[in-house]
């Protein structure tokens, strides 16, 4: 073959390269553009929008701004806009929604796109007539925030297990009787808000959320609860009031890291040694229960700041109150006390002791070593007298003496330099001291329904200056 054979060879070839080679568009050429079909799903969730007169600024109207948009607020709270009944399957569409805001509207059900969000990672839906969840619900693999509260919901479906990444469910204010024991399979939930939804019982796998800090189960209709309660190892807060626990297992004692522990009106008759082993307890609730007594152990609890045993049934209560050095506030409203342990005095932190409605007859004198206590309800008791030592509170700003025995009062009352209210309505007083007008700070004093109680000039001169007085 000569030199002019080959040639044409070549060029034949290189023909036929060019012709079967992918063509590449130019540099400065446009991209294409969407079909009709492609802008049909814009075109009606733009008129879904509408529909429901959601602004521009939440929702664009443009194809590109939806498709990447990553905050959507639909929410009704406080806003003068229809009330959304209805979520169109474009919503599945708006593929870099990070955050989805349906609260407070009127959906009764979700469509299943609503698993193709694949970058949400909080999604609220509170306060909807929502019945049922779709199983796509488990699609929403970044899913860390979801808020069910507040609507009908009568089951979970079991896909919720999948939702791995999930650190908060709030599911307040549902029907649900009962959890799927998927439920265990959030091993990231931090939070979970299982109130007032008619809960009858907590599944073992409760035990497996071992990342769990905040569990509310209050206002349920829970009768025990699952030794498996007891392996919740972070569990920081749990609020438990009104169900009907008379008692609870001996694994609840093993939450070592309870900060704050609500215990209120579930029926519980005995307090058992073991609240001593809650070193962490910052918090205590017992009001409304029906204690007649509390163990020794109850000083144990070195960290506790705040004690409620109002509306319980107390005689008497254990010295090793006094080892709370950390207390600052103490209910004890509405119980059956005759007395107070000295140990009371030892309470350096006290700032707010209420002991409404008891049957005391006296106060020991180490209520006066009680120097940050700032306010002190005695109202309704059976006093006669104050002890002087009332007189070093110098914290003191609030003072219910009301529906008591009191006759007079203790010169030493003068001494309350930053009192501002002084309660002393329904008792027996025929004279107050006239120390009393050293009071600077009172704006507040009910002498009413003592009907011998003679006031002299001093007095009158004195009452000119308080605020209010009612008489």
């Amino acid at each position: 073959m000569n030199n002019s054979s080959v040639a044409r060879l070549i060029a034949w070839a290189k023909s036929i390269m060019k012709l079967t080679a992918p063509q590449q568009p130019p540099c400065n050429a446009p991209s294409p553009r969407p079909t009709a079909q492609d802008d049909a799903w814009v075109a009606r969730l733009i008129a879904w929008a509408d529909e429901f007169q959601i602004p521009k600024k939440d929702l664009p109207r443009k194809r590109d701004a939806l498709l990447t948009l990553q905050t959507l607020d639909l929410s009704r709270l406080f806003i003068r806009l229809p009330e959304i009944t209805r979520l169109p399957p474009e919503i599945g569409q708006l593929q870099q929604l990070r955050e989805l805001d349906l609260s407070n509207n009127q959906l009764t059900t979700l469509p299943p796109e609503i698993g193709q969000l694949q970058q949400l990672q909080k999604l609220s839906l509170h306060n909807n007539p929502l019945k049922k969840l779709p199983p796509e619900i488990g699609q929403l693999q970044q899913l860390q925030s979801l808020n069910l509260g507040g609507n009908q919901l009568s089951a979970l479906p079991p896909e919720i297990g999948k939702l791995l990444l999930l650190q908060t469910l709030e599911l307040v204010g549902n029907q649900l009787t009962a959890l799927p024991p998927q439920i265990g399979q959030l091993q990231q939930l931090q939070k979970l808000d299982l109130s007032c939804i008619q809960l009858t019982a907590l599944p073992a796998e409760i035990g497996q959320l071992q990342q769990l800090q905040v569990l509310d189960l209050r206002k349920d209709q829970l009768s025990d609860l699952p030794p498996q309660i007891g392996q919740l190892q972070q569990l920081q807060k749990l609020y438990l009031s009104g169900n009907h626990l008379s008692a609870l297992p001996p694994e609840f004692w093993q939450l070592q890291q309870l900060q704050t522990l609500d215990l209120s009106c579930i029926q519980l008759t005995a307090l058992p040694a073991e609240i001593g082993q809650l070193q962490q307890l910052q918090k205590l609730d017992l009001k409304g229960n029906r204690l007649a007594t509390l163990p020794p152990e109850i000083g144990q609890l070195q960290q506790l700041q705040n004690l409620s045993l109002f509306d319980n049934q107390l005689t008497a209560l254990p010295p090793a109150i006094g080892q709370l050095q950390q207390l600052q506030n103490l209910s004890l409203g509405y119980n059956q006390l005759t007395t107070l342990p000295p140990t009371i005095g030892q309470l350096q932190q006290l700032q707010y002791l209420d002991l409404d409605n008891n049957q005391l007859s006296a106060l020991p004198p180490q209520i006066g070593q009680l120097q940050q206590l700032q306010k002190l309800y005695l109202g309704d008791n059976q006093l006669t007298a104050l002890p002087p030592a009332i007189g070093q509170l110098q914290q003191l700003q609030v003072l219910v003496l009301e529906g008591n025995r009191l006759s007079a009062l203790s010169p030493e009352i003068g001494q309350l330099q930053q009192l501002q209210t002084l309660w002393l309505k329904r008792n027996q007083l025929t004279a107050l001291p006239v120390e009393i007008t050293h009071l600077r700070w009172l704006e507040y004093l009910s002498i009413e329904e003592n009907p011998n109680l003679q006031l002299i000039s001093a007095h009158e001169q004195f009452l000119k200056r308080v605020k209010e007085v009612k008489r």
